[in-house]
């Protein structure tokens, strides 16, 4: 039988925590299964399904994976699940899909990246906060999700709109100094393709908004223009500039946290 490693976390009593009998289960099955088939079963996001892969066994995976020298194992188990902690998050859009809840999204994107914090902390030394997320997976981030909204709501309160120009509907000298220039297009490891593969990974798990604005900005598209024959991020979303602009902000901070494995936050 085929040896799956123990959680470390203990509880008060001073017991290891430990997975139910039917993950560890699972977990020996999927060991045994050759990689290409492993993802292909990790693939199925219908949980009816009889080939389904719990998210518990998913992360379990992913954090053994600190030891294998080949990261495209890695990256493609953490897009599967990235996409699985993104369908379970609140929508930022209304019920109707004319809308967008900046306060959604806040939560949304909070709850996101603490998730991703942790599990690049745990490839460089085990996290035993994630040891809950092996053995429930749902409530473990409902438990994120919550800790996200009362932390946006506690900081809501003491939020100062960010100020624009205007006329040129820039960003204030003073808010850009503040923010940063970072672009991850523009990072001297642009032309390493590992780094090139972990952006394209980083962009792909962020919102579909923000995604969408790194990808255009990627293929050198404006945010706006003064001329009315060129084609721009703003046109073609049909989102204002302060609003494209916002999404820059989010997605850039997202991507730099990605890339910096958390060393920024």
């Amino acid at each position: 039988m085929m040896t799956i490693l123990p959680l470390r976390k203990e509880t008060r009593a001073g017991d290891l925590y430990k997975r139910p009998p039917e993950i560890e289960s699972l977990l020996v099955e999927l060991s045994s299964l050759p990689r290409e088939k492993l993802i292909e079963r990790a693939a199925i996001s219908k949980k009816t399904d009889s080939g389904y892969v719990p998210s518990e066994c998913l992360v379990y995976f992913i954090r053994a994976s600190r030891n294998d020298d080949r990261e495209a194992w890695f990256e493609q188990l953490y897009r599967i699940l990235a996409a699985r902690v993104l369908r379970a998050l609140p929508k930022a859009e209304s019920l109707d899909g004319k809308s967008t809840s900046l306060t959604r999204e806040d939560i949304r994107d909070t709850a996101f990246w603490k998730f991703c914090e942790l599990l690049s902390a745990d490839r460089k030394s085990y996290v035993g906060k994630l040891d809950f997320f092996e053995i429930r997976f749902d409530g473990a981030l409902a438990n994120l999700r919550r800790d996200a909204k009362e932390k946006v709501w506690r900081e809501a309160k003491k939020f100062k709109p960010l100020e624009y120009d205007d006329k040129s509907g820039e960003l204030s000298p003073e808010v850009e100094a503040a923010a940063g220039s970072y672009d991850p297009f523009a990072s001297s490891d642009f032309e390493n393709e590992d780094y090139r593969s972990r952006l394209a990974v980083a962009i792909d798990t962020l919102p579909p908004e923000q995604s969408r604005v790194v990808h255009m900005l990627g293929r050198g598209f404006p945010i706006d223009s003064k001329e009315p024959s060129v084609m721009t991020i703003a046109k073609a979303l049909r989102r204002s500039e302060k609003t494209i602009r916002t999404y820059r902000d989010k997605a850039f901070t997202a991507l730099r946290a990605f890339l910096n494995e958390g060393e920024d936050q």
